[in-house]
Order: structure tokens, then C-alpha cells, then sequence
């Protein structure tokens, strides 16, 4: 059933569940979208999630299995610090997901942190169950993350190198790294101080912003893309600079020019298949969301009452399901759209009425960055080959 087709619309199920632990987090990033955005909504939810809501939040993960005949799901638990709430819990959502989940059905368990809190234990306990650890850093030096800081200042380095060490010694629990782009921060001493530390995966995200609160660096104007040259310059350097780690935004647009779907709600046209459970079982779109105005996640909904079927059909879920429809007429008209997909969606929205139909705030900077890589792929591949958009 999964992928049927009702009418002329295809189902496409959820198949990641990223469910809230803790609403609360140790650090006070000078970045942060969540605690430093318009939505406030966090301060109202409980800390820590309950344990009843995480039984009927995997009541409802296994229904929506179930009727889409699901043969695997993703569970993140995220906060917040998701770690606030020590290993026990964490052991025992899973356990809660995993005993509810249909025969035939498989969980991947993933946890993404700040770092801080894991020691050894921590890692060896939650790798044992299967659980896979990604690591949030601004780069992989103390100069680099001087933005991730505690409530009271002081620098979150320390506990963090402690952390990467750990992790690079356990690859197998080890899931990579996700990196926001600090435009004033040197690319090439940002991807070498990563990949130094050994990761299977790197992800660079751009800074969320939208045309209503615009990103620190001006883009766009004059033919300025000032994060468009900062991706370039770390994509050559991972292209030419041999054996390294996966970079997702890299390989997600070599991908797409390539012909293959995405998997990454950052570029191209696939179905977001992702969905949110907050700590008071709200189910929500993605959190990127929280940076456009307050209430721009939220769907109304709950697990308590709803099914995840009935977010599947939300306004606001829809709108991110309908590929080339679902954009503004300048991005449908685009040559690159089949690779850039309108960027992420929360970075398209403008205050004016128009919402979230317009070109990301960033598009100058990926049409940079998409025609940069398939040159790159293109002298690589044969002198002759043409990718149709990029010329």
C-alpha cells in the first residue's frame, strides 16, 4: 500500500518519526531558530516528554505502519538536548516504538546532540541497542563553535572535543556531523577541522532565514552569493581532496543531476516524509518552520486524537507534497528546479501575503552552488556530456 495511488494523487507515507524528548536545551547557541526564533511555543510544553504520550505517539507510528504496510521506519529522538533526560528514557522510548511496531516492521533509532553530556557509557549503552549518535558543531575547533556557548557563557568545546573523540573511536555508532554556516568563518578551515575529525557524514546547513528576516550575509543583490562561494569552495575541496566523509548537500545535487530522487528536504522535489511529535504530543511540521513567525509548525493536531493519515492530508503538509505544484511561478519555471526544488521551505517565506510560494532567500546562492557542481561532474564524467539545465 505504500505508495498507492488514490485518484491522481499517490499516497506517500511518514516514514521518519522525529519525536521531541526534551524541550529544554544546556546550551544558549546565538543561532538557535528555536530558542532565539519568533516561536515560543517550547516555553508551554513540558520538559520532558510523558511516558503516556510516548506509548500512544508508538501507537500510532505502528497504525501508520500498518496501513501502508511499512517494512521500515526512522525514529530521532531530538530536543532541545535530547541527552537532558539521561540514557534510561531513551532506552525505553525505543523500547515502547519496537514493541509496538507490526511483525515485519523494523526501527532505526537515531539521536542528534549538542555533545555535551555523552561520555563513554552513554554511547556504549545506546549503541548496543542499536542506536546511531549524530553530533551538532559549528566546525572542529574552539575558535569555530565561540557561538555555541552554555546559559551562562561559558564554552561548550571542551565537553564537545571530548565527545567527537568518543564517537570517532565507536564508527559504528557514529552517524555524522551537521554544521551551520557561519558565513565569517574561513570554508576551508571549517571543512579541514571536520573532516579532521573523522566523521562518516557531514551536513552544511544554510542559516535559516527568509525574505521577511533575511540571512546575516546579503545575497541576491548585485549577483552577490556569498554562501553560494563558501559552498563551492568546500565542495572543491572535498571533490579534489580524495577519501573523506560523505557531505550529504553534495551528494543529494551530484544525485539529482544524476537523475535520482532526493532525500533531503534542502534540495529537489521528493515528498517530505518526515513528521514531528512534540513533548505534549503535538504532531507538527518540521521545526525549520519555527524560523518564519510563531505557529508556522503547528498543525492543530495531536496523537492523542488524530492519526498521522489525517497530517499526512494537513494544508500545510500537502503544500510540501506536491513537487513542481506546489512551488511560486518563478521557481516552476526554472531550469533548475528539478535539482533545487525552491530550496528549503522555510527559507521561501515572506511576510506580504504570499507566504511560502516564493524562491528560497537563498536561490541566487544555489543556482551558484548546483551549476558549480555540475561543471565539476561534467568535466569529470566525459568531455561530452550535457547536463540540458546548466548551459
Amino acid at each position: 500500500m505504500a505508495g498507492e495511488t488514490t485518484g491522481r494523487t499517490a499516497v506517500v507515507p511518514f516514514r521518519q518519526f522525529v519525536l521531541k524528548v526534551h524541550s529544554r536545551c544546556n546550551l544558549a547557541c546565538t543561532y538557535c531558530y528555536i530558542y532565539a526564533g519568533p516561536d515560543r511555543s517550547w516555553r508551554t510544553r513540558p520538559p520532558t516528554v510523558p511516558a503516556a504520550t510516548v506509548r500512544q505517539t508508538a501507537r500510532r507510528i505502528a497504525e501508520h505502519a500498518r496501513t501502508h504496510r511499512l517494512r521500515a521506519v526512522r525514529i530521532d529522538l531530538h530536543g532541545g538536548e535530547p541527552l537532558l533526560t539521561g540514557p534510561g528514557p531513551l532506552l525505553d522510548q525505543a523500547a515502547a516504538v519496537r514493541a509496538a511496531l507490526p511483525a515485519g516492521c523494523t526501527a532505526d533509532f537515531g539521536v542528534q546532540t549538542n555533545g555535551t553530556l555523552l561520555t563513554a557509557d552513554i554511547i556504549d549503552t545506546l549503541g548496543a541497542t542499536g542506536f546511531r549518535l549524530g553530533l551538532s558543531v559549528d566546525g572542529g575547533t574552539p575558535r569555530l563553535n565561540r557561538r555555541r556557548v552554555d546559559h551562562a557563557g561559558r564554552p561548550s568545546w571542551p565537553a564537545v572535543s571530548r565527545a567527537a573523540g568518543l564517537l570517532h573511536d565507536r564508527p559504528g555508532v557514529f552517524a555524522g556531523i551537521l554544521c551551520t554556516i557561519d558565513i565569517t568563518a574561513d570554508p576551508a578551515e571549517v571543512y579541514g577541522s571536520l573532516r579532521a575529525l573523522d566523521p562518516p557524514m557531514l551536513d552544511f546547513l544554510l542559516p535559516h532565514a527568509n525574505w521577511s528576516s533575511p540571512p546575516p550575509a546579503t545575497t541576491g543583490r548585485g549577483g552577490r552569493t556569498p554562501y553560494g562561494d563558501w559552498l563551492c569552495t568546500v565542495f572543491d575541496l572535498w571533490w579534489d581532496g580524495g577519501p573523506g566523509p560523505r557531505v550529504r548537500v553534495f551528494t543529494e545535487i551530484l544525485g539529482l543531476l544524476l537523475g535520482r530522487p532526493s532525500s533531503s528536504e534542502a534540495v529537489g522535489l521528493s515528498p517530505v516524509v518526515a513528521v514531528i511529535v512534540d513533548t505534549d504530543g503535538a504532531i507538527e511540521q518540521v521545526d525549520s518552520l519555527k524560523s518564519a513567525y510563531e505557529g508556522a509548525a503547528a498543525t492543530g493536531l495531536d496523537v492523542f486524537h488524530h492519526t498521522f493519515d489525517q497530517a499526512l492530508a494537513h494544508p500545510g503538509m500537502a503544500a510540501r507534497r506536491t513537487g513542481r505544484d506546489g512551488l511560486g511561478d518563478r521557481c516552476r519555471g526554472c531550469a533548475l528546479v528539478e535539482v533545487c526544488g525552491g530550496g528549503n521551505y522555510a527559507h521561501r517565506y515572506r511576510a506580504d501575503g504570499t507566504g511560502f510560494r516564493n524562491p528560497s532567500v537563498y536561490c541566487a546562492d544555489l543556482e551558484r552552488l548546483i551549476r558549480h557542481i555540475a561543471a565539476r561532474l561534467k568535466a569529470e564524467v566525459t568531455p561530452n556530456w550535457r547536463y540540458p539545465h546548466t548551459t
